[in-house]
């Protein structure tokens, strides 16, 4: 591919040989003859001055470089779309119905099916158009997908789940299992049946082995464009607005409703019944216990506004050295008292 189509394809200004052939992306330090690489970050410029890339993504600006450039508003846009032309997005199998699959003979497929070795697709089941299927994968009753949809080994879809188009959910993930939900009666716990579904809507991608819990009543909802890392526990009836992302070993509990491109860093707690507004951003292992207004900022635990939380963690430090100093005062006191006495 030539570094003028690039150019094209991202959407930049191309400065230098248009004309060099590009036949694949690498980062700056390991980049050679025929990659292109890009700078999104600029704890990494200095990698500039010692890069062998053939050429550059790099954002508006003068760049003292030998390589011809692609000057892009968002380098790491453009490096996403040129890992999308590069490279499939999703890995694909042969469009075919593996003779080892079980599937219920009121099944509804769309156009080309990939079905998997050993999947079992229950009664009811209606699948888009170009859905891939890998071996392994388990699809309840009454489930419903759009087109375009994967779902990779070993994913696990209970009955009444529904999902839109291109879906992608990673290896080991569960979707559609009970909410947690007990009522207490004289020192004894009763399960609530959890009857509710899970909706999952369109271009969300969930991450490998996340539990997303069926709804007690009415639906647990990921709304449009959604993305989910490893490891993450959705509760019932929890609701999450489009275009957030959250990292692994985030826990949601039940009822909790999160607003659209909100951002949870890894390990986030959020206790249930309460409400996180858009474009709300959660620190890396806040603990979450009261709700949070539009484009909040909360860190640590329990959460509280970021810059809060920075000065706590900075006196923080100081309290060995402020402990020394006032036992000293205080044996200096005591001193002082006793002389008085005296």
């Amino acid at each position: 591919m030539k570094l003028s189509e690039i150019a094209d394809l991202v959407s930049g200004t191309l400065r230098g040989d248009g004309g060099i052939e590009i036949s694949g992306i690498a980062p700056l330090e390991t980049a050679g003859d025929g990659d292109v690489s890009f700078l999104a970050n600029p704890r990494y410029q200095s990698q500039l001055k010692t890069t062998q890339a053939a050429a550059l993504l790099l954002p508006e600006g003068e760049w003292p470089v030998e390589q011809p450039v692609i000057i892009c508003k968002n380098p790491y846009f453009g490096f996403a779309l040129l890992m999308q032309h590069f490279h499939q997005i999703v890995q694909k199998q042969a469009a075919v119905i593996h003779p080892a699959a079980q599937i219920a003979d009121d099944v509804q497929f769309g156009a080309n099916p990939s079905i998997g070795a050993f999947v079992v697709i229950g009664s009811g089941v209606r699948l888009g158009d170009n859905v891939t299927v890998f071996p392994g994968c388990y699809i309840g009753k009454n489930c419903k997908t759009g087109n375009d949809v994967t779902l990779y080994s070993h994913v696990m879809l209970r009955e009444e789940v529904e999902i839109g188009d291109r879906v992608i959910i990673h290896s080991g993930s569960v979707l559609g299992s009970d909410g947690f939900g007990f009522a207490q009666e004289k020192g004894v716990y009763h399960k609530i049946p959890q009857i509710g579904r899970v909706v999952i809507e369109d271009d969300v991608e969930i991450g490998a082995n996340c539990c997303i819990d069926r709804a007690t009543l009415g639906e647990t909802r990921i709304h449009r464009g959604t993305k989910l890392d490893n490891l993450i526990q959705i509760a019932h009836n929890v609701k999450i607005g489009e275009h957030s992302v959250i990292a692994g070993q985030t826990g949601i509990s039940g009822s909790t409703q999160v607003g659209h491109h909100a951002m949870f860093g890894g390990q986030v707690g959020i206790i249930g019944h309460i409400t996180i507004g858009d474009y709300v951003i959660c620190g890396a292992q806040a603990g979450v216990t009261k709700s949070i207004p539009d484009k909040g900022f909360v860190s640590g635990y329990p959460a509280r506004p970021h810059k809060e939380h920075l000065k706590i963690e900075a006196a923080a430090k100081k309290l060995p050295e402020m402990l020394r100093r006032l036992h000293r005062l205080e044996e200096k006191i005591a001193r002082l008292e006793k002389q008085n006495e005296v």
